[in-house]
């Protein structure tokens, strides 16, 4: 039924294909990592992976246990020398900064502390936080 034209490009094409076809190499060459060891080095990795981690999250805790919020906070952080680098930090963005200077410099001087940041944050010098006013208001800035 095909004509005769068909058969004879089907068997040029096989003929091809068979010239083609690469011979075996004589030197066999072996991959770097076998198939079956990929899970076990996936394994190893994971859990190197897994011990980094866990011994990061431990030293972190560790700091932050020892009250590390990186600037040397909360009461009797401070010499008394060093209120003013501190007073400077803490009042630097306020308008009243002869007022906030002057209060801050005497709050530090008695507390040795210095809250961080520009506003707020008193918690972490309870002196500083509860020293008032005659009136009640907070003392120092």
């Amino acid at each position: 039924m095909w004509p005769l034209g068909l058969t004879k490009r089907i068997t040029v094409y096989s003929s091809i294909n068979s010239c083609i076809r690469p011979h075996s190499p004589s030197i066999k060459s072996s991959p770097d990592l076998p198939i079956s060891s990929l899970p076990t080095a996936m394994a190893k990795f994971f859990a190197v992976f897994l011990i980094a981690l866990i011994a990061i999250s431990m030293l972190q805790a560790t700091v932050s246990a020892k009250g590390g919020h990186g600037g040397g906070f909360g009461p009797g952080s401070l010499t008394s020398s060093q209120c003013p680098g501190q007073c400077i930090r803490r009042c630097s963005k306020t308008q009243y900064h002869k007022p906030c200077m002057f209060f801050c410099q005497k709050c530090c001087a008695k507390c040795l502390c210095v809250p961080p940041g520009f506003y707020g944050n008193k918690q972490v010098c309870p002196c500083y936080n509860n020293w008032k006013t005659k009136e009640g208001g907070p003392k120092c800035p």
